[in-house]
């Protein structure tokens, strides 16, 4: 099993983002049923916000060893439902006859070099009608040393995420979040310049910015946001 250090360091900074992962987690919990593949799952705040146990499997799959280990000792706790388990791994490791109903990167693609490439291996493991499931942040034009330090290759728009995406697969949803967190980036990479947010930074914009998201993303048709999130469907065999 291949093993990649992870860079960053604001998985915990960000782990408590109770509002956000809800807000984000309503739209693409329906998709998640059946068997599960988490990509880059890292300390599983996110598989414990997602997955409510009804799963019939939930695979978290992490080439960090440091990370995997937490995910494990998660699962043995029991602070992850008991439909979970941990692979230490990148995706290309896991057995050729593994198929899932949905396949998800959640804040993940940004972090690998070759997207396109990735995302064509995942189309491989979808059963039929599983959905390939990918949330990224928005906008390079607020690329900032934050992103640069934990490991970000890019940010998103709808064409760039469009032009990396398996093209046999269909496209069902395609949305921004997160209005006020954009405008928040705008103003920190242009006015503050900060580095890195603090605990109480991010709380302020977990409670009180995104909860006004939900309200401006709607005026706004979710034309742009902080982040961008996509669903496609497999509706036919995917070439190989």
């Amino acid at each position: 099993m291949q093993e990649i250090a992870y860079v960053g360091n604001e998985l915990e900074l960000f782990q408590h983002a109770s509002v956000w992962k809800g807000y984000f987690g309503s739209y693409l919990k329906p998709y998640l049923s059946g068997n599960v593949l988490e990509v880059g799952a890292g300390i599983g705040s996110t598989t414990k916000s997602l997955c409510n146990g009804t799963q019939k499997k939930w695979v978290c799959l992490e080439p960090d060893p440091k990370l995997y280990e937490e995910l494990q000792e998660k699962i043995r706790s029991s602070e992850l439902p008991k439909c979970c388990t941990a692979i230490k791994g990148v995706i290309q490791d896991l057995s050729q006859d593994e198929k899932f109903d949905a396949i998800m990167y959640i804040d993940v693609i940004e972090h690998i070099e070759n997207d396109g490439a990735e995302l064509n291996v995942a189309k491989k493991f979808l059963a039929e009608n599983g959905h390939l499931i990918v949330l990224v942040p928005a906008h390079q034009f607020v690329y900032s040393p934050f992103d640069k330090s934990i490991g970000h290759f890019r940010r998103y728009n709808k064409g760039m995420l469009l032009k990396v995406a398996p093209a046999d697969l269909k496209l069902k949803k395609m949305i921004y979040l997160d209005s006020m967190g954009l405008l928040a980036s705008i103003l920190n990479k242009f006015l503050l310049k900060q580095k890195y947010p603090t605990y109480k930074q991010v709380q302020m914009w977990d409670k009180t910015l995104v909860k006004i998201s939900k309200i401006t993303d709607l005026i706004l048709n979710h034309q742009t946001g902080k982040t961008l999130i996509a669903v496609w469907q497999k509706t036919k065999p995917c070439n190989k």
